[in-house]
């Protein structure tokens, strides 16, 4: 039980870690260090929806967590679509992007079913 519990607190602190690490990896991307135009881009509100997970990941509410390893699948989409036609530093601001929806996809679905709510034991393997 205690590691459940203890991986439970890993998986939400990686996950919070993640979502926080990518919000300003969009503002700095398309706010000043690559972004479309010189002036700054208008795709710096990318960052925007990535608020409506936050609060919840932040207080472990599984639903959240579940909706929100689906919504992630964009920004990993936007990130393969970039690295793939970008050049020079945002191209490697894409593949940071791809790296952060990895790891909190990944932590978003087992930490939604490492916390079932039933009294089940967790079946990582499955």
């Amino acid at each position: 039980m205690k590691h459940t519990h203890d991986l439970i607190k890993t998986l939400k602190l990686a996950a919070s870690i993640s979502l926080i690490a990518l919000i300003f990896l969009c503002l700095a991307w398309e706010g000043w260090l690559a972004p479309l135009k010189p002036a700054g881009s208008q795709l710096v509100l990318k960052a925007v929806p990535l608020l409506l997970p936050l609060f919840g990941i932040l207080k472990g509410k599984r639903y959240t967590y579940q909706w929100a390893s689906m919504f992630i699948l964009f920004y990993f989409t936007e990130g393969c679509v970039r690295a793939w036609a970008d050049t020079g530093l945002s191209a490697q601001l894409a593949y940071i992007e791809i790296l952060l929806s990895v790891i909190f996809f990944t932590c978003t679905v087992l930490y939604a079913r490492v916390s079932r709510s039933d009294n089940k034991t967790p079946n990582l393997s499955a």
